[in-house]
């Protein structure tokens, strides 16, 4: 369902009204194209911290972009990045201040912010850590401020030493791509000293085989989608009552149908098989089937809970159990989950879905390490309120508040949820390991 009040407020006649009534104005939002995905153009300026450790590396991972490098003195609107890893210490962190204060104001609509960090929890020094530490604090509230342009701010964690990996994560969050994330934390945990020579920043899935469970429709669908255009093709699964629909988006992508009920006792098997008769080698696996039973906890019957977690948690264990019994995904491969924000923060009637969701997340932590000794990477996305069926079905006031209710004063689209995890499953992100994102808006739910 569309957001008619989003038209609406950026209307001429709109604008007046919404203006004079006091009511808020979603902007409008930059994204991704299909004719030139991935383009980075405009101006950046980029701030330099005393001591930072990666302003090499920020002018490297930038490098044959259509960007145009301004400094202090530049004229116009521009981008902004902060390479914040020489803040050692609260007082140094006037420095972080200065630029954004002498900057922010420059920011153009739909414009990026992008602070480069350490990880505190592998810095020694207390003082050093908690002055890295407060960069979360400052990036969400800038974040909260730049939103009515429909600016978004993102942080990037390295842990301590300078590598290639940097490029990935940085090329995204100045993309039109991470146009609903904001105020988001990207952790780099795993070293990357060489990028392969072969592969395509504007189709980095060219010739890669990619699995989506749930993909005949809604964010399964668009994830199948952005994922084919970037060059992937998809093995796109879904429940045999969903086979036609399935065929349908399928074939509009050059993808492969497979009707499949993944909580069978052979699903694993059949779908491991399928991969194996394919050209190409697995690339990675998008997690996205899964359903909703709300009821308070006091009606909700046994069935409700045990259908939910067994589609939403069991049979994503049982698939990765027995991937992983195989050597389909070592050195390069991805598993993505998909969580959402009621893991996160809870939702009232919810119990279960919540449950599962946080489940996700907790996969997410407890593989990581396990999978980086394979070459492997594990991360998930917890989406917020993104214009769906599902969404479309509660009723019209809540649905116009969970639309306001995030710095940039809309819903996503199933598009903004596929863009973070094209880029997981991209061979450029080896470096991002063990992440959850949230594609929320910067919702206040759980923030």
């Amino acid at each position: 369902m569309s957001d008619r009040y989003l038209g609406f407020a950026n209307s001429k006649i709109g604008r007046l009204i919404v203006s004079t009534l006091g009511l808020p104005r979603p902007p409008l939002l930059r994204r991704e194209s299909d004719d030139s995905p991935h383009s980075l153009s405009g101006n950046v300026h980029v701030g330099i911290s005393t001591g930072s450790l990666y302003a090499t590396q920020i002018r490297q991972s930038l490098e044959n972009t259509d960007l145009q490098w301004i400094g202090d003195n530049g004229q116009g609107n521009r981008h902004l990045v902060f390479d914040a890893s020489g803040i050692r210490n609260t007082d140094q962190a006037e420095e972080l201040y200065q630029f954004f204060h002498k900057n922010i104001s420059k920011l153009p609509r739909c414009g990026r912010v992008v602070i480069i960090g350490q990880q505190p929890e592998n810095i020694e020094r207390i003082d050093h850590a908690i002055a890295q530490r407060g960069l979360v604090g400052f990036v969400k509230s800038v974040a909260k401020e730049i939103g009515r342009k429909g600016a978004v701010a993102n942080l990037i964690y390295l842990n301590g030493f300078g590598h290639k990996g940097l490029a990935a994560p940085l090329r995204f969050l100045l993309s039109a791509g991470c146009a609903f994330t904001n105020g988001q934390v990207f952790s780099l945990t795993t070293p990357v000293s060489e990028l392969p020579t072969d592969i395509s920043w504007q189709r980095p899935l060219e010739g890669k085989l990619i699995v989506v469970t749930g993909a005949a429709r809604g964010i399964g669908l668009a994830m199948s989608q952005v994922l084919a255009r970037d060059g992937a093709k998809v093995i796109g699964i879904d429940v045999p009552q969903a086979q036609e629909a399935l065929e349908k988006s399928m074939s509009e992508i050059n993808g492969l149908p497979l009707a499949l009920d993944i909580t069978a006792e052979d699903a694993a098997e059949r779908l491991i098989d399928c991969c194996a008769q394919q050209e190409g080698r697995l690339q990675g696996i998008v997690h996205n089937a899964g359903i909703t039973r709300d009821k308070m906890l006091s009606r909700m019957n046994d069935q409700q809970w045990r259908l939910l977690m067994d589609i939403n948690i069991g049979s994503i264990q049982r698939i990765n159990k027995a991937l992983l019994a195989t050597e389909m995904l070592d050195q390069g491969g991805r598993i993505v989950g998909v969580a959402s924000i009621s893991g996160i923060a809870g939702n009232l009637g919810q119990s279960n879905y919540a449950y599962s969701k946080s489940a996700v997340i907790g996969m997410v932590d407890s593989m990581a390490s396990v999978c980086a000794k394979r070459g492997i990477t594990i991360n998930a996305v917890a989406p917020g309120f993104i214009e769906t069926q599902m969404t479309a079905a509660i009723p019209f006031a809540t649905r116009q508040v969970g639309r306001r209710l995030s710095s940039l004063s809309q819903g996503g689209l199933p598009q903004d949820v596929a863009e973070v995890v094209s880029f997981y499953l991209s061979p450029q992100a080896a470096g991002v390991n063990g992440n959850t994102v949230r594609v929320c808006g910067q919702s206040l739910m759980g923030a």
